[in-house]
C-alpha cells in the first residue's frame, strides 16, 4: 500500500511542484554578477588621496566629459583592464549632486538586455532613475531603487572585442 494515497489533489501538487521548480531553475539560470562598486565623493582628490592611502587602490581622474568620475582599480587587471582574480571588482566615485536622488555606496549588476532588465525591476516593484545612458566604450548604465530604497545600476556592457 502507497503511503500517501494517488488523488486529483495529490497528482495537482506534485505537478505544481514540478512547475515551480522548473520556473525556479529558469529564473536562477542567468544571474546577473556585480561587476562594478560606485560611492558619491565631495573633494575628489581628497577622496583618491584617502583610498590610495588607506587601500592602496589605485585612481584615474576623468574629466568633465565624463562627468568627473574617478576609476578605482582595487586589484590587478589583465590588458583590457578587467580583473585577474575571479569575482574580485574595481569601481569608481561620481560627485555629489544637489538635485540626484540617493547619493550612496552601490553596486552595479551586468544585464545582458538593459531594456528587458528595466521592465524586470519595474514589474519587481523598483524603480528606475531615468533612462540608460550611454557611456563611451563601456555600454549602457541605468540606476534603480529597489523594493527596500537601495540604490544600485545595472550595466548592458559593449561586447568585448
Amino acid at each position: 500500500m502507497l503511503a500517501h494515497p494517488i488523488n486529483a489533489a495529490s497528482v495537482r501538487r506534485g505537478v505544481l511542484v514540478r512547475a515551480s521548480m522548473r520556473v525556479r531553475r529558469m529564473i536562477m539560470a542567468k544571474m546577473s554578477s556585480v561587476v562594478h562598486f560606485e560611492m558619491p565623493y565631495d573633494d575628489r582628490e581628497r577622496m583618491a588621496k584617502f583610498y590610495q592611502s588607506a587601500f592602496g587602490w589605485q585612481t584615474q581622474m576623468l574629466g568633465e566629459e565624463m562627468g568627473s568620475y574617478v576609476l578605482a582599480r582595487t586589484t590587478d587587471t589583465d590588458a583590457s583592464g578587467h580583473p585577474k582574480q575571479p569575482g574580485a571588482i574595481n569601481g569608481g566615485f561620481f560627485p555629489k549632486k544637489p538635485d540626484w536622488p540617493a547619493q550612496y555606496p552601490s553596486v552595479v549588476l551586468a544585464v545582458d538586455d538593459i531594456q528587458a532588465a528595466i521592465k524586470n525591476v519595474t514589474k519587481a516593484g523598483g524603480r528606475v532613475l531615468g533612462e540608460p545612458m550611454e557611456i563611451p566604450n563601456v555600454g549602457q548604465y541605468v540606476a534603480f531603487l529597489d523594493t527596500e530604497g537601495n540604490r544600485a545600476s545595472m550595466l548592458q556592457p559593449r561586447p568585448r572585442s
